[in-house]
């Protein structure tokens, strides 16, 4: 078990203060938010920039994502258990992202498969990656995606 911290990450500072850290995080659930490309926490959204591995410590530099705000969502059911993670329709300028399926995967190995991804299946099409992230505040990680054939 090792410690994962958020930094904030600012040009030309010499020192990232620590925004979030965990101690005693499994390398599974690290390497799961490693892969994100954003994270939600207490309202806020931040753009992951980098990270590092340090002696005993996971890194993740964040700074606050222009444009982007928390969702107000319901959370995935508890009762199904394990790790979730929602496949959302992305649309430029639209103010939500349609739900189009919750995944629930026994363990985090399974979730991180499907995570990093470029493509998913659901709903009879292909779904292609835009980017994913880990919304704490509703726990749970949420693959955006268009149908294959429309992202740039």
């Amino acid at each position: 078990m090792a410690r994962l911290e958020y930094r904030l990450y600012a040009e030309g500072v010499a020192e990232f203060p620590i925004l979030y850290y965990y101690d005693g995080i499994g390398r599974d659930e690290a390497a799961l938010r490693l892969a994100c490309d954003y994270f939600v926490k207490e309202g806020q959204v931040f753009e992951k920039t980098s990270a590092a591995v340090e002696t005993g410590c996971y890194v993740i530099y964040v700074r606050e994502a222009e444009g982007e705000r928390a969702m107000h969502w319901s959370p995935p059911d508890p009762s199904g258990g394990g790790v979730a993670m929602e496949l959302r329709e992305y649309k430029e300028w639209t103010a939500d992202y349609r739900l189009v399926h919750i995944y629930r995967f026994p363990d985090t190995l399974e979730a991180m498969l499907h995570l990093q991804a470029n493509y998913l299946y659901a709903e009879g099409k292909e779904w292609q990656r835009c980017s994913t992230e880990i919304d704490e505040d509703r726990r749970t990680y949420v693959y955006y995606a268009e149908p294959a054939g429309q992202a740039d």
